[in-house]
C-alpha cells in the first residue's frame, strides 16, 4: 500500500485506531468517537455538564492550552488513544482537574493532531481534538 509523504504517521494510526474500534464492533468500549464542531482558534476549552467546548481546536506550535473545569465534578482530561495517553503527551499534565480548577497542558511543540478525553468517563461529550499548526 501506497502511503503519501504528507500523511504523518500519528494520523495513520488515529485512523487505523478508529478502523479497527469499528471493525471490532466491541461492545465493552465505551470509547466513542466525538462529533466534532468546526475548528476554532483559542487556547481555552471549557468543561461544563454539557461536555467540552469547544471541542476542536487550533493553536500555534509552542501554544498552551487551558483547561478550565465549570462542571460540578472533577474530570481527568489526559491525551488519546485510551488508556495509554501516548498520542500528545503534553496534553497529559492536566491531568486531574477539580470542579472550579483551571490546568494548562505542556508546550505543544510538534506540529500535528491531539485527541484528548476524561479518562474516567470516555463519553463523547468529553472528548476533542486540539490541532497545532
Amino acid at each position: 500500500m501506497h502511503i503519501p509523504a504528507n500523511v504523518s504517521r500519528s494520523r495513520l494510526i488515529c485512523l487505523a485506531a478508529a478502523i479497527s474500534a469499528v471493525a471490532c464492533g466491541s461492545s465493552s468500549s465505551s470509547f466513542t468517537a466525538p462529533t466534532l464542531s468546526t475548528a476554532v482558534t483559542t487556547t481555552t476549552i471549557t468543561i461544563t455538564a454539557a461536555g467540552v467546548s469547544p471541542n476542536n481546536i487550533d493553536v500555534s506550535q509552542g501554544a498552551r492550552v487551558l483547561f478550565v473545569n465549570n462542571d460540578t465534578k472533577s474530570h481527568n482530561m489526559v491525551s488519546d488513544p485510551h488508556p495509554e495517553h501516548t498520542d500528545c503527551p503534553p496534553i497529559n499534565s492536566v491531568g486531574l482537574l477539580a470542579s472550579g480548577r483551571s490546568i494548562e497542558t505542556g508546550n505543544l511543540t510538534v506540529v500535528r493532531t491531539c485527541g484528548y478525553h476524561d479518562h474516567d468517563d470516555t463519553s463523547a461529550k468529553w472528548q476533542g481534538r486540539i490541532t497545532i499548526k
